[in-house]
């Protein structure tokens, strides 16, 4: 695998464990995380981060799109957070925090763990 890639990949796996550590020691509360103003908006920036890092492997090899399940889906989301930052809501980056992550982090590392 490209250096390149795999950096962006390591990327891609931090940012998901620095969202997974915001919610260390407590429980996954939709109620909470739409209150807190901190919360959503380092979450939002981690997801740019896995977003920009997904849109460069896919530049770099367009194979990835079929090793991660909605790669191109993820970009969507970074571009819809940087670019519609007023049309974001609390509920789907919130479904995608319990339904998506979870399934991007297993897979990203399976293809780590390959290297």
């Amino acid at each position: 695998m490209d250096e390149r890639i795999l950096k962006w990949l390591f990327d891609i796996k931090i940012a998901i464990e620095e969202i997974d550590s915001y919610f260390e020691n407590q429980e996954k509360d939709f109620f909470k995380y739409r209150e807190n103003i901190m919360l959503k908006r380092a979450i939002e920036r981690n997801l740019e981060i896995i977003g920009e890092a997904m849109n460069r492997i896919l530049k770099r090899d367009l194979s990835f799109e079929s090793e991660i399940s909605n790669a191109k889906a993820i970009i969507g989301l970074r571009n819809q957070v940087i670019h519609a930052y007023d049309n974001i809501s609390d509920e789907n980056i919130w479904s995608i925090l319990i339904n998506h992550l979870p399934k991007l982090k297993l897979e990203v590392d399976q293809l780590v763990d390959k290297q």
